[in-house]
This record gives structure tokens, C-alpha cells and sequence, in this order.
């Protein structure tokens, strides 16, 4: 099939693209608000919690080949939280608390625990080469 076997096809309206992307605006700003990152503050014994989380929102959106203003274009959208940590509110004093992963508490360790021993078997080798 070459060029001239396809029939041409209209380019979509510049209005087409800007009502789409409108639309999406629309849609992700009532799902964006303060609170989707930083939860309900909890209070217990005269330390408040305010919890912390990462939001990601992504968003696609398109028009078919037919220009109108039936054709408005379609889109979607999705959105994601990740428990990032908390703000710990205490004598006055606000502190941020980052969660870690459970395996950072045993990789880190570890990692210095074999650095400790390569390290020196490193150093002799190395010594054992060097001409004198």
C-alpha cells in the first residue's frame, strides 16, 4: 500500500484537543486535594499524627481521524498512593517520620557485615602485588 492508496484524512480540530484536555483537567482536580496526600491528623495521649503519602496520577487522552464537533476525543485516567511516612506533632515540635521498607533494616546491615570482611582480603591481595 503506498501514500496514494490512502485516503486522505482530515486533521483534528485545535477546539477538539482543548475540550479533551478540559476535561481531563476536570476530572484529575477533583480527585487532587491536600488530603490525598496528607491524611486525617490523629490525636492520641498529646502526640498528633498526620499521616504521609506520594500520589501519582497519569492521564492519556485522544481524537479519532473525523473532525466535528461531535468528536470530542476520549481520555482516562488512573491514580495511586504510597505510604511515604508521617509528621509527628509533639510539645510543639513537628518532626517527619519516613517509613522504610522492611528490608533496608536487614540489607544494610548485611552490606556493612560483607564490606567489613572483603575489605581487608582486598587490601592484602593488593599489597601482595605491588613490585618492591
Amino acid at each position: 500500500m503506498t501514500s496514494s492508496d490512502t485516503p486522505d484524512q482530515p486533521v483534528p480540530q485545535a477546539g477538539t484537543a482543548a475540550v479533551l484536555m478540559e476535561r481531563l483537567a476536570e476530572q484529575l482536580g477533583s480527585r487532587a486535594s491536600v488530603t490525598a496526600v496528607f491524611g486525617e491528623p490523629v490525636t492520641s495521649g498529646g502526640i498528633t499524627v498526620i499521616p504521609v503519602a506520594e500520589i501519582a496520577f497519569g492521564f492519556a487522552g485522544g481524537t479519532g481521524s473525523e473532525a466535528g464537533a461531535a468528536n470530542t476525543g476520549e481520555g482516562g485516567g488512573g491514580a495511586g498512593a504510597r505510604p511515604r511516612g508521617y509528621i509527628e506533632i509533639k510539645d510543639g515540635t513537628a518532626t517527619y517520620k519516613p517509613l522504610r521498607a522492611p528490608w533496608v533494616n536487614v540489607a544494610v546491615p548485611l552490606a556493612a557485615l560483607l564490606a567489613g570482611t572483603v575489605a581487608p582480603l582486598l587490601v592484602r591481595r593488593l599489597a601482595k602485588r605491588r613490585p618492591r
